[in-house]
């Protein structure tokens, strides 16, 4: 697709399609420890450029077979995960939809690959891609390494590293209380992530400028010729 022809949106990240993630889990070791919850946060961009949140999808996950539960790690995030309350579902039924759901935002994006978004983005991304390679699915829409992280970001752009700090440096209110949910992280990250990107664009950031014509090298072309 010529440049000129591309979506706006294709434009900005270089063909990339940001996606917004949270997980929640039993521990930090993405191989043997269990994912609890995962949520999803898709982007839209209007016709000036400006980001902004669109669809978000959720899911409460079953251990899977054999997987270990840290009791610190349940205590800290406070998810009992045999509760038959959380309405937990297999965990390959909400990578499959949750695959399903990001390539057709991608798609109508008019973008070729998707890129997690995600604050500490190494720990979500590993957690992710070893559920999507435990439910052996091939076809994920998913940079299996490329990453946007908020921390560094909001660590540049405001000085600030905590999720909690960062968003309420952005203006962006945060309710500690109803943290610590994929849910509720996911959404707030994506507004830290929106906020940033744009406040760019406003200070003239982008698009960038574009190359200077060197009128110089113009004129020795023409005489060579």
């Amino acid at each position: 697709m010529a440049d000129a022809q591309q979506p706006l949106f294709a434009k900005r990240f270089r063909g990339f399609f940001p996606v917004v993630i949270d997980v929640e889990t039993a521990g930090f070791n993405k191989d043997t420890d269990a994912l609890l919850e995962i949520a999803v946060t898709t982007l839209k961009m209007d016709d000036q450029g400006v980001l902004s949140l669109d669809e978000t999808q959720h899911f409460h996950i079953e251990p899977f077979e054999g997987a270990n539960i840290e009791q610190s790690a349940i205590d800290f995030n406070g998810i009992d995960p045999f509760s038959p309350l959380r309405g937990a579902v297999d965990e390959s039924e909400a990578m499959k939809s949750i695959c399903k759901f990001v390539r057709k935002a991608q798609k109508d994006a008019g973008c070729q690959r998707s890129v997690i978004v995600a604050h500490n983005a190494a720990f979500d991304h590993g957690f992710l891609n070893a559920a999507i390679e435990r439910c052996k699915i091939k076809r994920t829409p998913f940079h299996p390494f490329v990453s946007f992280d908020t921390t560094s970001l909001a660590g540049l752009a405001l000085g600030q590293t905590v999720l909690a700090k960062a968003c309420r440096a952005a203006g962006i209110e945060f309710d500690n209380s109803q943290a610590h949910s994929a849910l509720y992280d996911t959404e707030r990250t994506a507004e830290l992530y929106c906020y940033i990107v744009n406040k760019w664009q406003a200070l003239g950031g982008w698009p960038l400028p574009e190359e200077p014509v060197d009128e110089e090298a113009n004129e020795e072309q023409s005489d060579s010729e």
